[in-house]
């Protein structure tokens, strides 16, 4: 049997996508309740997972609003957040202020960005960043399917750090999953990809597969040329060559799916586009830098939404 912590409690995952789902899933295999901090005013909800082996399981998870008792939260060591990449900064604030300064934040989304605004709303916590390339579908709203492996980096960023034995857990319940620091590097190697995937899908309403052709072989290496360029003005070192084969090689490894943007268009969803590709035109203006295919691509993906955004 798996030595539980001693307080279930001092982990808790603040949204319940499909990520947070997918890493609460995997805690608890491992013996650990997280307690799921959502809008959802219930105490408990039965959640059900689909397994790459299609074998579903069920379980009662714990639930806390960023109202509950504060007594609740100021238990929590470890918050692990998964919303998108443009809810981060006001999800933590709505909760910030009940937590202790013992907790650790961790976050785990698409994208960049929130990184940069995130320690000036923290009190004293410290804070660590994530990125996963593992999949997951929801199905219903407390139903998802995982749809595909993947590694999980995480790494220090500012503050106390989190602790051995937290640490230890947390990369022991996730699989294929490492410490890196710096975590940075990761954060930028993980965005390229989605630079370059995630809006020439929604773009061109196709999966991954499809940007294989050659009609998108120049503006995938632009885009990646681009950020490459604007990592180095912010001190991050990437192999541009190395870059864009492992960006076709994600596209070959992927080919039937279709990525998160692809799908949030489709749902008529607000996009990551200003985290992903937006960021590097950001840091781009920043440096007085150049980033002409990546603000097509924001552009185009902003126009998309304004038509059914209104």
């Amino acid at each position: 049997m798996v030595q539980q912590l001693a307080d279930e409690k001092n982990i808790a995952i603040l949204g319940a996508g499909a990520v947070g789902q997918l890493i609460y899933q995997q805690l608890f295999a491992y013996g650990h309740a997280p307690l799921f901090i959502t809008r959802v005013h219930e105490q408990q909800q039965t959640v059900t997972f689909t397994a790459l082996d299609s074998l579903i399981t069920e379980s009662t998870a714990l639930l806390a609003s960023p109202n509950s008792e504060s007594l609740r939260l100021e238990q929590v060591r470890l918050l692990i957040v998964c919303v998108k990449a443009y809810q981060v900064c006001g999800a933590i604030k709505s909760i910030i202020d009940k937590l202790s300064p013992k907790c650790h934040i961790l976050l785990l989304h698409n994208g960049m960005g929130p990184h940069l605004e995130v320690p000036e709303l923290l009190h004293g916590q410290g804070l660590s960043l994530g990125t996963t390339s593992q999949a997951a579908l929801k199905h219903e709203r407390w139903h998802i399917e995982q749809t595909g492996s993947g590694t999980t980096q995480l790494g220090h960023l500012t503050g106390p750090r989190l602790s051995q034995e937290l640490k230890t857990h947390l990369l022991n319940a996730i699989p294929n999953s490492q410490w890196c620091e710096p975590i940075l590097p990761s954060l930028w190697h993980k965005l390229a990809i989605n630079a370059a995937i995630n809006p020439l899908t929604a773009i061109h309403d196709c999966n991954n597969g499809a940007l294989a052709e050659a009609q998108y072989k120049e503006q995938i290496s632009a885009v990646v040329s681009e950020l490459t360029e604007v990592a180095l003005a912010d001190g991050i070192e990437l192999d541009k060559s190395v870059l864009i084969n492992r960006v076709f090689e994600v596209i070959g490894l992927t080919a039937i799916n279709y990525s998160s943007m692809h799908q949030d268009v489709a749902n008529k969803r607000k996009t990551e586009i200003e985290s992903i590709n937006g960021f590097v035109v950001q840091r781009a203006q920043h440096h007085n830098l150049i980033a002409n295919e990546n603000l097509s691509l924001l552009e185009q993906v902003k126009k998309m939404e304004a038509d059914y955004l209104k």
